[in-house]
């Protein structure tokens, strides 16, 4: 609501407190920011070893978004029900590097393309095909984790 507080415990009108909550967030920025340089650099690096034809459908940012999805569904797995991460873990790798690496921006301008040069029935399987199997690729790999971790528990 407009006039009222971002943050209830947080007064931004009192010079010491914006100071403090800027201080506080610097590191989770440059977390993301390396994190994020990494992830674009690996999935460019991906594109150029994998290059897709002009009107193909979009093999490489199919798989890079599907691996990625999977693997953000065994980080928050593990971040969440068995390592206690430092702070700057989470930010990192999850938004940064599996946000960099992993792209719907990409994603949504290879639709616009294949759109673009009458290969609109491949845009479509293209993005449904995208989203399902990246919907699998959490869910399944959650599971597998969790699954696996019990397994471990119990041994």
């Amino acid at each position: 609501m407009l006039g009222e507080p971002t943050d209830p415990d947080v007064d931004l009108h009192v010079p010491a407190q914006r100071r403090e909550l800027r201080r506080g967030q610097w590191p989770i920025i440059a977390a993301v920011s390396v994190g994020g340089a990494v992830g674009a650099s690996a999935r460019y690096g991906a594109a150029l070893l994998w290059p897709t034809a002009p009107g193909a459908f979009p093999w490489t940012t199919f798989v890079v978004n599907v691996i990625g999805c999977g693997i953000i569904g065994v980080f928050m797995v593990i971040i969440t029900d068995v390592w206690a991460a430092h702070r700057l873990v989470r930010p990192f790798f999850g938004t940064g590097v599996l946000g960099g690496f992993t792209t719907f921006s990409t994603y949504a301008v290879d639709i616009q393309r294949l759109v673009d040069q009458g290969r609109a029935g491949t845009g479509l399987a293209y993005l449904a095909a995208t989203m399902l199997a990246a919907l699998a690729a959490v869910w399944t790999t959650a599971s597998l984790t969790r699954r696996v971790i019990e397994w471990r528990e119990q041994r």
